[in-house]
């Protein structure tokens, strides 16, 4: 059993940066993928970044070269770095860990989820 807990979350303008953070707690942190997706009011859940225990990493289009996902599996700790945000990455924000060995985008692979944070940005 893995729990996550998210924070980092809040309000910010156009162009801020915003880090987020999951705090894990429970056995296997280290081997698991570990991602970050994002619900916005009215739309489904999507795959924002993920990155696997060796330290790859996996973004979606809309957010490269703006989101960074890191790892500290000596604190199991992993983090989202926003940086250039948009009013289009208003969302609630979910840390999620997947238990298998290979990396996937699709909400419903990973197992654990954390209860979300919540992001809004102000244009």
């Amino acid at each position: 059993q893995v729990q996550l807990v998210e924070t980092g979350g809040g309000l910010v303008q156009a162009g801020d940066s915003l880090r987020l953070s999951c705090a894990a707690s429970g056995r296997g942190f280290s081997r698991h993928i570990m991602g970050w997706f994002r619900q916005a009011a009215g739309k489904e859940r999507e795959f924002v970044a993920a990155i696997r225990s060796d330290g790859a990493t996996y973004y979606a289009d809309s957010v490269k070269g703006r989101f960074t996902i890191s790892r500290d599996n000596t604190k199991n700790t992993v983090s989202l770095q926003m940086n250039n945000l948009k009013s289009e990455d208003t969302a609630v924000y979910y840390c999620a860990a997947d238990i298998a060995l290979s990396f996937s985008s699709a909400a419903y692979s990973y197992d654990y989820w954390g209860q979300g944070t919540r992001v809004t940005v102000s244009s």
